[in-house]
């Protein structure tokens, strides 16, 4: 990585945050629900944080943040107690703890991690665009973590024929899935504009901070996120926090069309609004996408200098993971000043950002693993090998993709190119997630 060290990059990110916390630059959300502590492209392929502490930053959803399906239990919600009962302290590798936002389920999700066999932790780890037909069947088959929802799954289907499918996915096997779209607004919509679920079309976030500024993009995460939960969607690919003020740039459209200040009030509240009512968020594409072009077609190279990501791009970031963000998404740009071999989703200089320097703790996913910015990546490993070396905790993947995944993670675990304990890590981390948000 080509900067002068992580002590210069935490300054410098701090630094920036404070000049702008200062200048009074933004519309401050923090205090939005203070009485509580914290509160088209239509296409088959899946489409789609930054403190210094994350111990300063850690989410603790209120009790009517958690999301509880009719028909499971709100026992297993109640956080654990480390070394109390049936918790043997030190369940967990040391090295692990790292005191975040669901350390508390550490050792809990230990415990189901070690009962589980090599092919069912790798299906943990995997967000799959959901098949039209048998979509239960075929996450039983593979042990999925995650299906990833898109208008087809959605067309000239009824609210009720929506709740009974998803429902039945989720609970297809023993460890239950998360259910996650993109429903940003603006261009990128699965669910809204569907008459038969919702007359709702929900605006891009550029549109409605110019019509009604951040008010009315609190008002507009609230409808959209009581209309996820109902639906059984327990996680957002949104919000979208690349900073884009040039209408030349790929991801203007998509992007709140702001400076960095307030970009990352609107991380913020989307973060707090959207999780306090039960739907974990994923702040992407990390470390920014900038003014660069579409990796659905192929390589992207960023060649804006270190400064800039610490001064502008990684500031939403900081602001969503300080408001307790679950996830995180990477982007799949080269960033040269960063890793100029690898994208970054499979770079592990670039997780080393996110995770030592930005102090993020949450789930790391990829974008979608089958863009042109992958498939034409030539690196030493498979891709999908080479994202869970970079340090991913889930993959993002198309649904023909699976098999294929699945067998080519498991081939490098049994020759040794992956040890099996960043395996056990990843999936610990996704079901300490999971034992968190009450649906485990």
């Amino acid at each position: 990585m080509k900067t002068t060290g992580r002590i210069k990059v935490l300054s410098a990110i701090t630094a920036a945050a404070l000049m702008l916390t200062l200048a009074g630059c933004g519309e401050n959300t923090k205090n939005q629900n203070s009485s509580e502590e914290s509160s088209k492209e239509e296409s088959s392929s899946v489409s789609e944080a930054a403190s210094s502490s994350q111990e300063s930053s850690e989410f603790s959803a209120p009790e009517s943040s958690v999301w509880y399906p009719s028909s499971v239990e709100t026992a297993s919600s109640e956080a654990p107690e480390s070394g109390g009962s049936g918790t043997k302290a030190g369940d967990i590798p040391s090295e692990w703890q790292d005191n975040g936002i669901f350390s508390a389920y550490y050792d809990k999700a230990y415990r189901r991690v070690k009962q589980l066999s090599l092919e069912e932790k790798i299906g943990q780890m995997l967000y799959v665009a959901c098949p039209l037909e048998d979509g239960s069947a075929f996450a039983y088959k593979y042990h999925l973590g995650g299906y990833v929802m898109f208008g087809d799954n959605f067309s000239g289907k009824t609210k009720e024929q929506v709740i009974n499918e998803i429902s039945s996915y989720v609970y297809s096997q023993e460890i239950p899935m998360t259910i996650a779209v993109d429903e940003e607004g603006g261009t990128v919509t699965r669910i809204s504009g569907n008459k038969g679920i919702t007359n709702l079309k929900f605006r891009s976030p550029r549109d409605l901070y110019k019509d009604g500024g951040m008010a009315m993009i609190q008002s507009d995460a609230q409808e959209k996120t009581a209309l996820l939960k109902e639906i059984y969607i327990d996680v957002n690919f949104a919000p979208v926090c690349d900073i884009s003020t040039n209408s030349g740039d790929f991801m203007y459209k998509r992007s709140l069309g702001q400076d960095a200040a307030i970009t990352s009030d609107f991380a913020q509240s989307i973060t707090q609004i959207s999780q306090s009512n039960g739907v974990s968020v994923t702040l992407k594409h990390f470390p920014g996408y900038g003014n660069n072009g579409d990796t659905h077609n192929g390589a992207v190279i960023d060649s804006r200098d270190y400064d800039t990501f610490t001064s502008s791009d990684l500031l939403p970031f900081k602001a969503g993971i300080d408001e307790g963000a679950h996830l995180v998404m990477m982007s799949h740009n080269i960033v040269n000043c960063m890793d100029s071999t690898n994208p970054a989703s499979l770079s592990p200089d670039v997780h080393k950002i996110l995770r030592e320097d930005l102090g993020f703790t949450g789930i790391i996913v990829t974008d979608d693993m089958s863009m042109g910015a992958i498939t034409s990546y030539s690196g030493e490993y498979a891709p999908e090998v080479a994202a869970v070396l970079a340090g991913n905790d889930m993959l993002t993947i198309s649904t023909s993709m699976t098999e294929q995944t699945i067998s080519n993670i498991k081939a490098a675990v049994e020759n040794g190119t992956i040890d099996e304990a960043i395996i056990d890590h990843a999936v610990t981390r996704i079901l300490a997630w999971k034992f968190s948000k009450g649906t485990l």
